[in-house]
C-alpha cells in the first residue's frame, strides 16, 4: 500500500521501517506509536531524501529532543568550522540539527549537512531567500519565496520552520499592543518589514495549501514558527503570542487534512511561573500537537549564561509537556557560537530534557540515574565517568586533582561517606589519622 507522509502511513495502518525504529528506542509498541503519529500527536520528521537518517519521535510518551542551531552569517561565515559543529553534534548524540545560515553557497554546505548526519536536519528557508536570491528583501516574490522551500525540500531537510502565523490580524495586533522587544524572531520580523514594505499578506499564510504540497510531497514535517514569542519576560504571553497561538492551531488542523506533520513552536522568554500555563495553553489550543520550545529563557540579565537561564526553563516547560527543546549556548545575544559554545549549549539543553524525562517518567530514564547512583555508592569512579552526560569533562576534573587515598576524591579524602559506609556496612574497621 502506498502512503505520502508517515502520518498517512499511520492512519492507513501501515507501519514504516522509520516507525519500527523509533519505537523500540522509546520502548513503545509500534501500534501504540502509529495511533499517537496518526493522531497528530507525535511527528517522525523524515524526508525521503535524508538518506542517513536515524529517525527520532517528537511528542506525546517519547523521551524528550534537542536541538542544535548553527549556520554561518555574513560577518562569520567559515563553513568548516560549522562541520566541526556538526560533527560535535551528531557525536553528542543531538537528535535534530537546524542549519540557520543566512550567506554565501548555503545549499553546498546543506547538502552536505545534509548526506553526512544521522540526525534529523531542519531549516528556516526565510533565513536562506535574501542571500540565495540575491536581492532586496522588498522585491522578492512569492514564487521565489516557495522556490527556496521547495530546494530544501528537495535536498533532503527533514523539518522547516515558517512563520506562517504571522498574517495581518497579528501584524496589527503587535501595532495596537506594543512591546518592550518588538519582534525578535529573524524569520518572522523579515515577514512582517516584507507584509509592510509592500502591503500585502505573508505568502506562507495567503497561500498555505501550496506550502503543504511540498511538504507532503517530500514528508517533510513543518514547524508552524512563533514569529510573536516574546524576547523578554516582560512581553511574555501578551496579545500577539496568543494571537499567533491561536491562528496556529488552525492551520495545524489544515495541514493534518492533508496529512502533513506538524510541530509548534513556543516561547522564549517568561518567569518561571508562567511556563506550566503557556505549555498547557499550546496544547490545548493546537490539539496536541508537538511542541518545540526555544527556552524558554527565565531571566533577561544573564549574557554570557543564557545556556543556564535557557535550561532552567527547558527543564520546567518539558516536564509541563513541551516535547522538543532547542538549545542557547552562551554567546546567545551576543555573537555566533564557536564550537565551544556549541558543545557547552548541548550540555546544558541535555541535562534539562533528562531532568524532564524523569519527571515525566520516561522509560529508561530512572534507569540511568540509578545506575550512577550505584556506582557512587560503589565508590565506582571509572563507571560514574563512563556514565556521565559529559565523560571528557567529568575525567579531566577527576584527573585533575589526585586524591591522597586511593578509590576517592580531593572533596573528601578518608572521610568519603560512599567509602566509610561500604566498608562499615561490611564489617571492617574504618581509619582516618593513619597515612
Amino acid at each position: 500500500m502506498n502512503y505520502t507522509t508517515q502520518m498517512d502511513a499511520a492512519r492507513k495502518g501501515i507501519i514504516t521501517n522509520q516507525m519500527r525504529i523509533v519505537a523500540e528506542k522509546e520502548q513503545m509498541s509500534v501500534e501504540t506509536l502509529r495511533e499517537l503519529i496518526a493522531a497528530g500527536e507525535v511527528v517522525i520528521p523524515a524526508n525521503k531524501n535524508h538518506p542517513h537518517l536515524d529517525p527520532e519521535a517528537v511528542g506525546k510518551r517519547c523521551r524528550t529532543k534537542i536541538n542544535v542551531n548553527l549556520g554561518v552569517s555574513k560577518d562569520h561565515n567559515d563553513y568548516d568550522e560549522e562541520l566541526k559543529k556538526v560533527q560535535n553534534a551528531i557525536d553528542m548524540k543531538a537528535e535534530a540539527i537546524m542549519d540557520l545560515s543566512c550567506f554565501g553557497k548555503t545549499r553546498d554546505f546543506r547538502r552536505k549537512l545534509i548526506d553526512m548526519s544521522t540526525a534529523m536536519i531542519g531549516t528556516v528557508p526565510m533565513y536562506d531567500a535574501v542571500g540565495m536570491l540575491d536581492k532586496d528583501l522588498k522585491e522578492i516574490t512569492v514564487d521565489e519565496f516557495f522556490s527556496v522551500v521547495q530546494q530544501h525540500a528537495e535536498d533532503g531537510v527533514d523539518f522547516i520552520t515558517v512563520h506562517c502565523g504571522m498574517n495581518q490580524k497579528t501584524a496589527e495586533r503587535i501595532k495596537r499592543n506594543p512591546r518592550l522587544t518588538n519582534v525578535v524572531s529573524r524569520g518572522g520580523s523579515l515577514l512582517f518589514a516584507w507584509m509592510e514594505m509592500n502591503k500585502k499578506e505573508n505568502p506562507f499564510y495567503e497561500y498555505y495549501d501550496r506550502l503543504l504540497d511540498i511538504c507532503a510531497k517530500y514528508d517533510v514535517t513543518i514547524s508552524l514558527g512563533d514569529a510573536c514569542r516574546p524576547g523578554c519576560t516582560h512581553d511574555a504571553t501578551d496579545a500577539a503570542q496568543i494571537e499567533e497561538l491561536i491562528t496556529l492551531g488552525e492551520l495545524t488542523k489544515r495541514a493534518w487534512e492533508k496529512n502533513v506533520q506538524v510541530m509548534i513552536e513556543g516561547p522564549g522568554h517568561m518567569v518561571l511561573t508562567e511556563i506550566a500555563a503557556n505549555m498547557k495553553l499550546e496544547k490545548r489550543l493546537c490539539h496536541n500537537a508537538p511542541f518545540y520550545v526555544l527556552g524558554p529563557l527565565v531571566t533577561d540579565i544573564a549574557p554570557g549564561y543564557d545556556h543556564i537561564t535557557s535550561a532552567i526553563g527547558g527543564a520546567i516547560a518539558a516536564s509541563c509537556g513541551a516535547d522538543f527543546l532547542c538549545y542557547v549556548t552562551p554567546a546567545e545575544h551576543l555573537r555566533l557560537p564557536d564550537v565551544n559554545d556549541v558543545k557547552e549549549g548541548i550540555i546544558a539543553v541535555k541535562i534539562a530534557a533528562h531532568a524532564a524525562d524523569l519527571a515525566k517518567g520516561i522509560p529508561g530514564a530512572q534507569a540511568w540515574d540509578d545506575t550512577m547512583s550505584k556506582a557512587r555508592v560503589d565508590v565506582d569512579f571509572d563507571t560514574m565517568i563512563k556514565l556521565a552526560i559529559d565523560p571528557v569533562k567529568a575525567r579531566t576534573y577527576y584527573e585533575s586533582s589526585k586524591p591522597e587515598c586511593e578509590g576517592t576524591c580531593t572533596m573528601c579524602g578518608k572521610m568519603c561517606p560512599a567509602r566509610n559506609m561500604k566498608r562499615i556496612l561490611a564489617g571492617e574497621d574504618i581509619t582516618l589519622n593513619e597515612d
